[in-house]
């Protein structure tokens, strides 16, 4: 099957490493205009250069830039046709010593964040009756872990953030996705092991054999390029069935 997105304007949020960047190179590869945003500007206009694509610098927690960004895509290309919302972050801790301001921090990045772009989006995918908006969420979508009491919350937010704008979005020729990975081998990933570790009481050896490893039918980590595929094959006209619920890609953990 051919996927083609020339001429498709894509917004990657989180793009300037990790899956975000993994998901802007495929796009780009493709024949997308790929707008990639990040709080990190110097990863991003490197991995922008790279591509081809735009960086725009925005910190999602703050609802100005959220609509900066898609007022800027706009002005340079002229709509938007994909959006995903991928910008994320991990907390690792104990609900009795769970900061509130990282609590409110994450709920404003990765559900706030996700609803605003959406709805400043909203115009543009309804005029021209066609859109996609990806969502990343996660395994914890659908089932949770102790320590991540954040970060569980705001991924089943997003599904039905998902589910909402699948209905709503269905009769414009808009589908919605959650990509429901288990874990992929990103920088976050990697900064993560050693805050399990220490919550535990666990060597980083024993958090990655038995914490994340062993759950999995497949007994191992994701790449970010299996959920970039993913995700562009949701993109083609010959996924507009699928919307509306959780897709998962998490090497059968759920299965259990």
């Amino acid at each position: 099957m051919e996927i083609n997105l020339k001429n498709k304007v894509a917004i990657v949020t989180g793009a300037a490493s990790g899956i975000g960047l993994a998901i802007a190179e495929r796009f780009s590869a493709e024949g997308a205009k790929v707008v990639l945003s990040d709080v990190q500007k110097e990863k991003g206009v490197l991995s922008a250069e790279r591509i081809n694509g735009l960086f725009i610098e925005g910190d999602l927690s703050q609802r100005a830039d959220c609509k900066n960004l898609v007022d800027k895509t706009v002005e340079e290309y002229g709509t938007v046709h994909i959006l995903v919302n991928n910008a994320g972050f991990q907390h690792i801790a104990p609900l009795e010593n769970f900061s509130e301001d990282i609590w409110d921090k994450m709920v404003s990045v990765m559900l706030t964040a996700p609803f605003l772009l959406t709805r400043y989006a909203w115009p543009h995918l309804k005029k021209q009756q066609w859109g996609r908006v990806i969502n990343m969420g996660s395994v914890l979508s659908v089932r949770a872990s102790a320590y991540k009491a954040c970060y569980s919350t705001v991924k089943h937010g997003l599904l039905g953030l998902t589910r909402v704008t699948a209905l709503e979005g269905g009769p414009l020729g808009i589908t919605a996705h959650t990509i429901c990975p288990s874990y992929v081998r990103t920088p976050l990933f990697e900064n993560q092991i050693a805050d399990q570790a220490s919550e535990r009481g666990m060597t980083e050896e024993e958090v990655v054999e038995k914490v994340i490893i062993e759950p999995t039918a497949l007994k191992r980590l994701l790449e970010p390029n299996e959920v970039a595929a993913l995700i562009l094959f949701l993109c083609h006209d010959e996924a507009s069935a699928l919307t509306g619920a959780p897709v998962m890609i998490d090497a059968g953990m759920s299965s259990g």
